[in-house]
């Protein structure tokens, strides 16, 4: 039992709607031999109850009968026997299309499925006991596409939208996995999910935004902070120790119910103003109880809830970061006009905005290079068009550029337009 202000409320899931959370993210193991957590049986009921509650659903496929996460991808016991990609692969798909299949019929698809839960090495391993194991990328990218291909096959035959999410944990491994992915053939996904703890992370804030900013712009699809959690206490409710313990702050945000809110709301604010578009948050509910687990009785997590520590298990203040009056980016548009002496095809475009060393690459539609983004209002920003990776000079007539070729404006509060007319090469 949870209470909020002291009046008791039996359900988790509508206390976080009632607070402003718009989706659950549900985690599924294949065969847990050990818990009766996580299955199939079990996340049917979670769902139900997330659905009741008017959220959103995200199912988050790990792939394995225990927890995947950036350091361990463990085959599931029942596939261990199959020694074929081709092999791997139809079971992948079988399985995930048939899980889809099964929560269509009990009218609980999700509305958004991870193929994989922070999969930095390679999913599906047998021998997880080599250490930093290169990833073998034919077999990588042939069991992502089998996943990804059950989700859009259930989507056609439900007639339903299920958005799909690739899910990478910390920052600094998000670019050059998302990179070898894209290399290896693996395209077809509408979220980036990237998880977030500074305990585990050498990227500080600054750093995570630029990455979400980089992949905003270099990826077709959209990015959600899908794994972040951060403590209001460094004290504890029972022997079991805290994971999130004095290791895992950050100066500037105290092991306080305001520390944790602030870190909330500036990293929410951090993941907007870079083109991120979630936050989700693990796991608040994870309260001291009496629930044994292999670890111990009661909770490693209970300081990083929403909820107190006092008999009544009370709702924190940190939860209404999800209400928080964020401040938005506004649209961002570029139109270069080519007349008929300027012949090529396409033009590139650099900016700070954007993220140090990406171009983006535009293409002529009926006489026009179109660019559109979001940027933060009254932002100063620097940008250069370039006709080719050696020149910057000599493509467009305007008097503000600056000696090294860059043009210098401030977005508005509402809507920017910055139109050029390309010279002749």
């Amino acid at each position: 039992v949870y209470r909020v202000k002291g009046r008791p409320k039996t359900d988790a899931y509508k206390i976080f709607k009632d607070h402003g959370a718009n989706i659950a993210r549900i985690r599924l193991w294949h065969t847990p031999d050990w818990t009766p957590y996580s299955t199939l049986k079990d996340v049917k009921r979670s769902i139900k109850r997330a659905k009741d509650a008017g959220l959103q659903v995200l199912l988050d496929f790990h792939y394995s009968d225990d927890w995947a996460d950036g350091e361990k991808q463990v085959i599931p016991a029942a596939w261990a026997g199959l020694d074929s990609v081709e092999a791997q692969s139809t079971a992948l798909y079988d399985y995930t299309y048939a899980v889809l299949k099964e929560l269509h019929e009990a009218g609980l698809l999700p509305e958004m499925v991870q193929v994989g839960n922070e999969t930095n090495g390679e999913i599906m391993r047998a021998n997880t006991k080599i250490p930093n194991h290169p990833i073998n990328w034919a077999r990588n990218g042939a069991l992502f596409n089998a996943g990804i291909k059950a989700v859009r096959d259930m989507a056609s035959a439900s007639d339903k939208k299920i958005g799909v999410m690739l899910h990478i944990a910390q920052p600094e491994n998000v670019e050059p996995w998302f990179e070898a992915a894209t290399q290896a053939g693996v395209t077809d996904y509408d979220f980036i999910g990237i998880s977030y703890y500074r305990k585990w992370s050498s990227e500080t804030f600054e750093g995570l935004g630029k990455t979400i900013n980089r992949m905003h712009h270099q990826y077709d699809a959209e990015i959600i902070l899908v794994e972040t959690a951060y403590p209001w206490t460094n004290e504890s409710m029972d022997t079991l120790p805290n994971l999130l313990g004095p290791d895992t702050l950050i100066p500037e945000y105290p092991a306080t119910i305001e520390g944790q809110t602030s870190y909330l709301t500036d990293l929410s604010q951090l993941v907007i103003a870079n083109g991120g578009v979630g936050v989700i948050y693990w796991e608040p509910a994870w309260v001291s109880s009496d629930c044994k687990t292999r670890w111990g009785t009661g909770s490693s997590w209970e300081n990083a809830t929403f909820f107190d520590f006092s008999p009544e298990r009370n709702l924190l203040p940190s939860i209404d970061f999800m209400t928080h009056d964020y401040s938005y980016p506004v649209p961002l548009s570029f139109e270069l006009q080519a007349p008929a002496s300027f012949t090529a095809s396409q033009v590139i475009l650099k900016g700070d905005f954007i993220g140090q060393g990406v171009a983006i690459v535009l293409k002529k539609r009926d006489g026009v290079f179109r660019f559109e983004t979001t940027v933060m209002p009254e932002q100063k920003i620097n940008y250069q068009i370039f006709l080719n990776a050696a020149s910057a000079r000599g493509i467009i007539d305007d008097t503000t550029l600056d000696a090294n070729g860059y043009v210098m404006a401030v977005t508005g509060t509402q809507r920017t337009h910055f139109s050029h007319v390309l010279m002749a090469e």
